[in-house]
């Protein structure tokens, strides 16, 4: 490092100290940050015969502070394992499900869309050791129950009267997903399991009974798991029992909670911070190795070998469920648009009216600027994107009836028809501006256009688009924040029992000529900041190696 380098972000330093090629930021779909995915070209699927198997219950890193590994490694990791299908259930929501199918599609995965809802909760429960309430396991079966899901998943967060404590009523559920969606008995905290763990197999049968009642026959599975832990076996003995005994199917699944076995410490530490406690004191809850993993077919029949048909189950349970989530993409409101107009005619009229007010012919090459417009409207009436710019349109002219400040920025700049309805201010035809790096013929969503509003009257756009649109139609999107280096080495030391502002002891070992500031020699009890930020000059560490460049 010289004095006269430039500084470089640490992920950078960090990534080539370790030697590991560079990443794309795996952010989701539609992120500035994240490159289109492409397969890495050691992601293959094994070469002859493999034992078909599809996993149906599977959390991502979008279960926060639960899943270990991203909805990327997963699929991939089922790739790797010759895999027929998966399914991503994170906890209480979709949040990772676009990823996960985007990714998935690349690999011509089959994907199952689910959830394990939480049941029963009094208050949110991080900083709890062993999370309360019961888990419900859902798959939906199509398109229509995924919406339902989805809708049932908003009912209840709007329900709650706290972040983290969504409120399920079970008979609303079943009256909502009869038919539509397909339940498993679940984990441990599933009630059919939770009631054989502390009553007996007669409570179990009694659970599981109860979810037959509510859900139907034919849409309730009965689940088995075994990551090698002591009563595993016997309670899936007397679970596939209760299944044969009650008619019903029974399935495997690996309640997967990272990709891989060796992230079983990560998933570990994830564990420790959920409950705000170390791993030490995490210890008597966790689980003893990483047996929550993805595992192929063949492994999978092995370890089900006694339970026959639950493996091939699971492909046939995907076969008759998975779908491509692009066929989910929800139909636009058709609010605001007259008698007698499409979403497409409508806005082939307003692109009229705003082309004559801001184009004029004495002022424009006009049969440059119809060519361009017909153009986009061409690209944007393929796309079946007509009513997503009416409604653009519509909140945009909202706010300026009312005096609101407001202007689209971005790369909606780029388009001649966001010019002509008054979103944007950049005249695109004028200053050649490419329409394709708005909308691309390669992706099927809709375009993002981001418009700023004046922040003192935000708020009265925000509740006119509630009352035009609907409460259950409109929502505030968050951003999902990934982990930072400095977030990750504090709650990574407070996993490891490490208080706020310790200072962890070590060795030093400096290079020579490098003009550090620690010493060359250290005893065991040498101390140096955990917060290594902190310090005046930029910090990174190697493994026992500590070094530092000037500061400035």
């Amino acid at each position: 490092m010289g004095w006269s380098n430039p500084p470089v972000p640490w992920r950078d330093l960090e990534r080539k100290l370790s030697g590991r090629p560079p990443t794309a930021p795996d952010d989701g779909p539609g992120s500035r940050k994240r490159t289109t995915y492409a397969p890495p070209p050691d992601v293959v699927r094994p070469t002859g015969e493999v034992t078909p198997y599809a996993e149906l219950h599977a959390h991502s890193h979008f279960s926060f502070l639960d899943g270990a590994s991203g909805p990327r490694e997963l699929v991939e990791e089922a790739v790797r394992l010759g895999l027929h299908a998966i399914a991503l259930t994170d906890h209480d929501g979709f949040a990772g499900t676009p990823l996960f199918a985007e990714i998935a599609a690349e690999h011509e995965m089959h994907t199952v869309h689910g959830t394990e809802l939480s049941l029963g909760l009094t208050r949110p429960q991080n900083g709890i050791a062993d999370p309360e309430g019961d888990h419900l396991l859902v798959l939906a079966r199509d398109v229509t129950g995924y919406h339902r899901l989805a809708g049932a998943i908003t009912e209840a967060n709007l329900r709650g009267d706290e972040k983290g404590r969504p409120v399920h009523d079970l008979d609303e559920l079943a009256e909502t997903g009869r038919g539509h969606w397909l339940v498993l008995t679940g984990c441990r905290k599933g009630a059919v399991r939770r009631a054989l763990l502390s009553d007996g197999p007669a409570a179990a049968a009694a659970a599981l009974r109860e979810l037959v009642e509510r859900f139907g026959s034919d849409n309730v599975v009965v689940e088995l798991t075994d990551h090698g832990l002591p009563r595993d076996s016997s309670h899936n003995d007397v679970l596939f029992g209760l299944a044969r005994e009650l008619g019903l199917p029974a399935v495997a699944t690996g309640n997967v909670h990272h990709a891989r076995p060796d992230q079983h410490r990560l998933a570990t530490a994830m564990a420790a911070l959920r409950a705000r406690r170390s791993v030490a004191e995490m210890d008597g809850w966790l689980p003893p190795w990483g047996g929550a993993c993805l595992r192929s077919g063949a492994e999978m029949a092995a370890r089900f070998a006694r339970y026959p048909g639950v493996v091939a189950q699971s492909v046939t349970i995907a076969d008759e469920i998975a779908f491509d989530l692009r066929k989910a993409s929800p139909d636009l409101p058709k609010r605001n648009i007259p008698d007698g107009h499409t979403a497409t005619t409508w806005l082939r009229e307003l692109v009229e009216r705003g082309t004559a007010e801001r184009y004029p012919a004495d002022q424009h090459d006009i049969d440059a600027v119809r060519k361009r417009i017909a153009t986009e409207m061409g690209t944007i009436e393929r796309k079946d994107f007509s009513g997503y710019f009416v409604i653009m349109h519509d909140i945009v002219a909202f706010a300026r009836s009312r005096g609101i400040l407001c202007q689209g920025r971005g790369s909606a700049a780029s388009s001649a028809v966001c010019y002509a309805l008054g979103i944007t201010s950049i005249d695109p035809v004028f200053y050649k501006l490419p329409f394709a790096r708005f909308i691309s013929e390669h992706r099927d969503e809709e375009p993002d256009i981001d418009v700023d509003f004046d922040s003192d009257r935000r708020e009265e756009v925000i509740q006119w688009v509630y009352a035009t649109y609907g409460r259950r139609n409109a929502a505030q999107v968050a951003n999902v924040i990934t982990y930072r280096p400095k977030l990750a080495v504090r709650d990574a030391a407070k996993a490891l029992g490490y208080s706020p502002g310790s200072r962890m002891p070590g060795r030093s070992r400096s290079p020579a000529g490098a003009g550090c500031r620690t010493p060359t020699t250290a005893t065991a009890s040498t101390t140096y900041p955990l917060r290594w930020w902190s310090w005046p000059s930029r910090c990174w560490a190697r493994h026992d190696t500590w070094a530092s460049t000037p500061a400035g």
